[in-house]
């Protein structure tokens, strides 16, 4: 039996370290925060399981991973329908005829599409050239101008004209009435948070987790240590940045508690106009259906931020310039670690949704262990 080391006690170092130890290996998990499960750690407060790290649900079509999670968690059958708030104005999302209503006053599927083409036909014969255009020829302008450009700006840092175009491969458009926000076949929240489920996920005997522990403070001793390490930290941390810094977009989390047992009606409102400083409010007993004190609840706006070495890195930047870097560090793992299986969201340099993190993980647990 094997030694391993997981660096990162989030989904993917929580399922390859259960996955391994019940093939009968020791792991031991550190991480170097001072709890569990990353940024889909939720902490209770007024009996709200309160999302620390911004809202996620769990959504998923595929079914290997949908029965792998129900091992851990109980899921009840939330189902994600944002609202956006235009300057006090609010629309249902994901476009659908909720929001044709409310934009156009619109009735009909085909009054809706014959609204949208008229809008598109500014871009007519033109290729976008940039993100502004390129929403814009996909659902025309007025959407664009209230739903898409402040947030999206907000979100990245620059002008809508700035960001190239691909980032919009298509908008979501659903001619019926209906605002659940995904398409996937399987949808929920873990009864009692996600921290219980991660918490099951780590519960065996052969699993040792170190909480306050920097990998990079005994980087060498624990390479020598262990037979082989899970590492899901920054794939360029890892090296030393040696061939320079991978880029990310952070997050600033503001939470609050009120004195009111409804706050605003819904789990996610996004604030879509570019004055509001943050893009979305978060109320988090919605998430589990009104659960928790009935006098208070717990609010969390969330800013986007510019990212600095030694902030939380939250999403990365995949244009080509950090793409084209990440296949360099790739291939410095790929030769120089073979010891070493980097994982997740930060070792890969990937934006996965949590049901992606478990599919890797798993595969990566097939291809050190065989199916």
């Amino acid at each position: 039996m094997s030694k391993y080391l997981v660096v990162g006690a989030g989904l993917f170092g929580a399922v390859f370290a259960r996955e391994a130890a019940k093939r009968g290996h020791e792991v031991t998990v550190i991480e170097k925060r001072d709890h569990i499960a990353g940024n889909i750690y939720t902490k209770e407060i007024d009996g709200i399981q309160v999302h620390q790290y911004g809202a996620h649900i769990f959504h998923t079509s595929n079914k290997e991973v949908w029965e792998y999670v129900q091992q851990f968690a109980e899921f009840n059958r939330y189902t994600n329908s944002p609202v956006a708030n235009y300057k006090g104005k609010m629309y249902n999302l994901p476009f659908n005829m909720n929001t044709f209503t409310q934009m156009w006053g619109v009735r009909t599927p085909q009054e809706a599409i014959d609204k949208i083409n008229e809008q598109r036909a500014e871009m007519a014969g033109k290729t976008p050239q940039n993100l502004e255009e390129q929403a814009i020829s996909l659902i025309g302008r007025d959407i664009y101008e209230k739903l898409i450009k402040g947030y999206t700006e907000k979100q990245w840092g620059r002008k809508a004209t700035e960001l190239p175009a691909f980032i919009i491969k298509r908008v979501p458009v659903r001619l019926i009435y209906d605002n659940n926000y995904f398409n996937d076949d399987y949808q929920g929240i873990p009864k009692g948070g996600y921290t219980k489920l991660v918490e099951n996920m780590l519960k065996d005997d052969k699993i040792t987790v170190e909480l306050d522990t920097d990998f990079f403070a005994k980087k060498d001793e624990y390479l020598q240590k262990f037979d082989r390490v899970v590492y899901t930290g920054p794939i360029d941390e890892f090296f030393d940045y040696k061939l320079g810094e991978l880029e990310y977009r952070s997050l600033r989390f503001e939470t609050e508690e009120k004195n009111v047992g409804n706050y605003q009606g819904n789990a996610v409102i996004n604030y879509t106009d570019a004055e509001t400083p943050y893009t979305r409010v978060i109320e988090h007993k919605h998430f589990e259906f009104g659960k928790g004190d009935p006098d208070k609840t717990i609010i969390t706006r969330e800013y986007p931020a510019d990212w600095h070495k030694g902030d939380e890195p939250y999403y990365p930047v995949n244009n080509d310039r950090n793409n084209d870097l990440y296949a360099q560090y790739k291939e410095m793992a790929d030769k120089e670690d073979a010891k070493v299986i980097f994982g997740g969201r930060l070792g890969q340099y990937k934006y996965y949704n949590m049901d992606q993190v478990i599919a890797a993980a798993l595969e990566a647990v097939n291809e050190e262990f065989g199916k």
